[in-house]
């Protein structure tokens, strides 16, 4: 029984293909961008190129954050790092990297109990900028308030996560999701 909040962002955890691969994206991330984006973190895609951190329920997403590789400025040295820090700054390129395929089946924590009747239907993001600079894993989770059938929301449910003591109805159930308001993908509402 999963009964204590300890979110992870959404972690790629099933593709059809059986690969699950991250997309570079060389310069994703704006010099000096203020907010912190942690691994597994929703992103979106802006019309300059750039990666922001999603908001909660506002934004139609691109995927996962998987991590970032760029030169610190100061000491020119190369830094592989799963978050990106506010305020970060690189010298010459960078690259992030994200889950961006719109068949990646994600795990994610919800902020509270998922029935079974949940598959199916959607919901949107909660804590997003939320995080670990320790872990650099994401905190945000899917939230336990269902958008109910014919509405839209970011992610839909596609079952229950497979991990041990974990099952429906739990104080904080475990689902597996898919996005549902992609940026490459028409949106389709909860069934």
């Amino acid at each position: 029984m999963v009964a204590t909040s300890a979110p992870f962002g959404l972690d790629a955890a099933y593709h059809p293909s059986g690969v699950i691969k991250a997309t570079a994206y060389p310069n994703g991330i704006s010099s000096g961008y203020g907010t912190a984006i942690y691994k597994g973190a929703p992103v979106f895609l802006l019309t300059t190129g750039y990666l922001n951190l999603a908001a909660n329920a506002t934004d139609a997403l691109l995927g996962a954050f998987a991590g970032v590789e760029y030169t610190d400025p100061v000491t020119q040295r190369p830094v592989v790092s799963p978050y990106w820090g506010s305020g970060q700054t690189y010298s010459g390129t960078m690259t992030a990297y994200v889950w961006d395929d719109p068949d990646i089946q994600y795990r994610i924590q919800a902020s509270g109990s998922v029935a079974q009747t949940g598959i199916g239907d959607q919901a949107d993001l909660t804590s997003v900028t939320a995080g670990s600079t320790s872990t650099g894993i994401s905190g945000a989770m899917l939230n336990a308030t269902l958008t109910g059938s014919g509405n839209q929301g970011q992610l839909r449910i596609t079952g229950l996560d497979p991990a041990i003591d974990n099952a429906w109805g739990d104080a904080y159930t475990v689902v597996r999701v898919q996005i549902a308001e992609h940026q490459y993908r028409a949106n389709k509402v909860a069934i």
